[in-house]
C-alpha cells in the first residue's frame, strides 16, 4: 500500500485542508531510484467529485473517503535566546535550545482511494487511412 499527500486546493480555513492518496499496490520505476520527490502522474476530477489520476498510459478511478481520525502535518521550530546581535557563530552554535514549538501546516480529513487495477489508455486509431 502506498501513501502520498496532496493538498486541496479552495480550502477557507487558515489551516489548509490536504488529502492523502491510498494506492492498492506498488509504484515502481523502471531504474532502481526512489520516487520520492519525483512527478508520478496527474491528479484531475470529475464533474461530479470522482478522483481520476493519471500515471504514465494507465488510468484509475477511485473515491474520496473519510478518515475516522484526521492526521495533523506539523513542522519542529527549535527557539533559542539570542541576547546580543554581536555574537559569534561559535557562541550561537553553543546555545542549547529554549524550548521547542511546533507549527501546524495542514490538516489531512480525507484519503483518496484507488483501489481497482489501472486501465489503460489506448488511443483512438483509425482503420482506414
Amino acid at each position: 500500500m502506498v501513501h502520498m499527500v496532496v493538498q486541496i486546493p479552495g480550502s477557507p480555513d487558515a489551516c489548509p485542508d490536504w488529502a492523502m492518496i491510498e494506492l492498492q499496490g506498488d509504484l515502481q520505476s523502471r531504474q532502481d531510484n526512489s520516487l520520492h520527490g519525483k512527478f508520478i502522474g496527474d491528479l484531475h476530477f470529475t464533474k461530479k467529485g470522482v478522483p481520476v489520476l493519471i500515471i504514465g498510459h494507465h488510468i484509475l478511478y477511485g473515491k474520496i473517503v473519510t478518515l475516522e481520525k484526521p492526521f495533523v502535518v506539523m513542522s519542529k521550530n527549535i527557539n533559542t535566546k539570542a541576547n546580543d546581535s554581536m555574537e559569534t557563530d561559535q557562541e550561537m552554535d553553543m546555545q542549547k535550545p529554549k524550548g521547542i514549538d511546533y507549527l501546524v501546516k495542514a490538516i489531512v480529513k480525507k484519503k483518496l482511494v484507488f483501489k481497482t487495477r489501472p486501465k489503460p489508455i489506448i488511443a483512438n486509431v483509425p482503420k482506414k487511412i
